[in-house]
């Protein structure tokens, strides 16, 4: 659906976008991570055509972006993270006046901008003016507006930037409705237990590159691999690790005063046996899991790893 092809952003020496290839399926809700500067912001901007880029392409539902700008912007809809809103304009006049942009008739805009109101649960606020919205009213009020030609692509640079914790939850079951409908969403966040809790797709930057992409369980799996325990213990730490170097396909990763992290390719039978085993050597075992990734530990060890390419970033194409 958005294919981005050998990317590359300078701004004189200086390189913000490095070489990016990124591929987003047709109804994913895509994930953007990375820290301040990496250039995922400066990456939607060029997707939303508000940049040009020093190389690179861009397609989106088979369209050039770099040739046919105005169809490409037909098919985004941009909730950028500060928005400016018009002083004495209403809720509804604020949708007619975007409407009327994309060349609507009054009939179809009033069709379409009460069901998008609905949608982002503003129907009662019609008639409020927007400068009295709270900001996470002003937030869903921009995604309305954003949707309003029914773009392919829904791109969020940062929604919950200052928002309070029920204005999240509600951001985060608007996005969630409107990915269940099949829209393909790009969401960049600093937020990343957020962004768990949404996408199916991830692609975390770093000093311009990206330093992985795909499905989330994909990348989880890729970088923490598929078998990882941890062993919990309070007395025979020495005995434990022997004991489990002695079964095959196993290695320790960590030993730490009071667990021990492994990674595996026994079955349920053997992990059992191998615990039994360290029990009846006077091992002190108070419990044992598998290890799950979670998003921040994935982006903080991807980052770490990748810190070094900031030389890479002052290079010229």
């Amino acid at each position: 659906m958005l294919q981005i092809n050998h990317l590359y952003k300078n701004y004189g020496k200086f390189r913000a976008v490095n070489d990016l290839t990124l591929h987003i399926p047709q109804g994913d809700l895509f994930g953007f991570v990375g820290p301040n500067g990496a250039g995922k912001t400066t990456t939607i901007r060029i997707v939303c055509g508000l940049m040009v880029p020093t190389a690179g392409n861009i397609m989106i539902n088979g369209v050039d972006a770099m040739t046919h700008q105005k169809e490409i912007k037909k098919q985004i809809g941009y909730v950028p993270d500060f928005f400016g809103v018009y002083d004495n304009l209403k809720v509804r006049e604020y949708m007619d006046f975007y409407g009327s942009m994309y060349r609507m008739t009054s009939r179809e805009i009033a069709k379409i901008s009460d069901d998008l109101l609905e949608l982002v649960n503003l129907s009662d606020k019609k008639e409020v003016y927007v400068d009295t919205l709270s900001r996470g009213m002003k937030q869903r009020l921009c995604v309305a507006r954003a949707l309003i030609h029914n773009p392919a692509l829904l791109v969020l640079d940062e929604p919950n930037s200052g928002l309070d914790p029920r204005a999240r939850v509600e951001m985060k079951e608007l996005l969630l409705n409107l990915k269940s409908m099949g829209k393909t969403i790009v969401i960049s966040s600093h937020i990343l237990s957020e962004l768990s809790e949404m996408c199916n797709s991830i692609g975390i930057m770093d000093h311009g590159n990206l330093v992985t992409a795909g499905r989330i369980e994909d990348v989880m799996e890729n970088v923490f691999g598929s078998n990882q325990l941890i062993i919990t213990l309070d007395d025979g730490r020495e005995t434990a690790v022997r004991i489990a170097n002695e079964y095959a396909g196993v290695k320790v990763n960590s030993v730490g005063e009071h667990e021990i992290k492994l990674s595996h390719t026994m079955s349920k039978a053997e992990i059992a046996k191998m615990i039994g085993t360290m029990i009846a050597n006077d091992v002190v075992v108070t419990g044992f899991h598998k290890q799950e990734g979670d998003l921040e530990t994935l982006f903080m060890r991807v980052t770490n790893q990748e810190g070094g390419q900031e030389n890479a970033t002052q290079s010229n194409c």
